[in-house]
């Protein structure tokens, strides 16, 4: 499967369809509308960072917050330290391609 589809500019042609508690519906749109995003741009939004992550876009767990923050850290400092070595080592990708993957136009 090709990882490099956007989930939010893709030809939406398939049909989702879920169960859920309307009070819990209720809740998560206000919360999303805060953000300036509907449920379907929420959902998106996770599609799109489990193609990204090549599985589930955070860390399912029973910890407490601070644990999961302080794993977040670790994980965020081992990817900035392989971002310097790739920029030492010459591999890092254009720019170009960077904001080709994120969906950003320059």
């Amino acid at each position: 499967m090709a990882n490099d589809i956007n989930a939010a500019t893709a030809p939406k042609t398939a049909i989702f369809q879920m169960r859920i508690n309307p009070e819990i519906k209720l809740q998560v749109e206000e919360i999303y509308a805060r953000c300036g995003l509907t449920l379907t741009d929420a959902i998106n939004i996770f599609i799109q960072q489990s193609i990204n992550a090549e599985g589930l876009p955070f860390v399912v767990t029973q910890n407490t917050k601070e644990a999961l923050k302080e794993q977040a850290i670790g994980r965020l400092m081992l990817d900035l330290k392989k971002g310097e070595n790739d920029l030492d080592n010459g591999n890092a990708l254009p720019i170009e391609e960077v904001c080709k993957r994120f969906g950003i136009t320059l």
